[in-house]
């Protein structure tokens, strides 16, 4: 008699898409810190690709205010001084600079290379993190990063459902009239921001599931989803595939989830 043997995890089925990925293709990816190991695998097997230029973003604003400004450069840079630097409030620390003439002369290039590359790209994977943003409270500006500002100068605020679709919605209309032969892959990180609780943390991540599916149906010939949330939260669940602090993925889930998303 033969004995069936006992499945001893969940496997997340990944379903292929319309257009499948080659070595050949190039390839942006902008979004949580998870966009960024996901990035570095493309670069480990020498693809071309861009990843996050202006640091890590975690919520659709964010994002939509990158590829936005990036395609049409339409807005003035939020240029600002602190700590003995210049920096943009929709860029990260890591692009900062002493000399004000320096720093926007590589913020503008920064954003009009991602404009390039997006033009030219194949496959645009969009990370999301979280549906909290902050705005500063003196202009009601938008900020990517509060760049360890004073967090009075803030106002935290938590886009809804229907927010979150209007925001990617006008980006998707963004990116397919400049770049048309994009395909948009979208997945949700699976890292929890354990400082907003764990609970908060859940609904952020299920109005981002239910934003990335609207738009998906949306979209259907353009935007596609890969459950990389569902992976590490279910295929992954025992705690040997997180890193010490028990939140990130370890490199041994990242190395997991790169090979299913390289074979969609």
């Amino acid at each position: 008699m033969k004995v069936e043997e006992m499945p001893f995890r969940t496997v997340v089925e990944v379903p292929k898409w319309t257009k499948l990925m080659q070595k050949e293709h190039r390839f942006v990816l902008l979004g949580s810190c998870f966009a960024q190991y996901m990035g570095e695998r493309f670069q480990k097997e020498g693809m071309s690709v861009v990843c996050n230029p202006l640091g890590a973003a975690y919520n659709p604003e964010s994002i939509d205010i990158q590829v936005r400004q990036a395609l049409t450069g339409e807005d003035k840079l939020p240029v600002f001084h602190f700590d003995g630097k210049w920096r943009c409030w929709w860029a990260n620390t890591l692009i900062s600079d002493t000399e004000e003439k320096r720093f926007n002369e590589t913020i503008r290039t920064t954003f009009f290379n991602l404009g390039n590359a997006l033009r030219k790209a194949d496959f645009l994977f969009i990370t999301l993190g979280t549906n909290v943003c902050y705005k500063l409270k003196e202009n009601g500006i938008m900020v990517t990063n509060c760049h360890k500002v004073p967090a009075a100068k803030f106002e935290e605020v938590t886009l809804d459902l229907e927010a979150c679709v209007k925001t990617l919605s006008g980006m998707m209309n963004l990116l397919l009239e400049n770049c048309p032969k994009l395909q948009v892959v979208f997945t949700v990180s699976p890292y929890r921001y354990k400082k907003y609780g764990f609970h908060g943390s859940q609904l952020a991540k299920a109005t981002l599931l239910l934003t990335v599916d609207e738009i998906c149906k949306k979209y259907a010939n353009k935007a596609a989803y890969f459950p990389a949330y569902e992976i590490m939260m279910d295929e992954l669940r025992d705690y040997r595939f997180y890193a010490e602090d028990m939140i990130h993925p370890a490199p041994e889930a990242v190395e997991h989830i790169w090979n299913k998303l390289w074979n969609c």
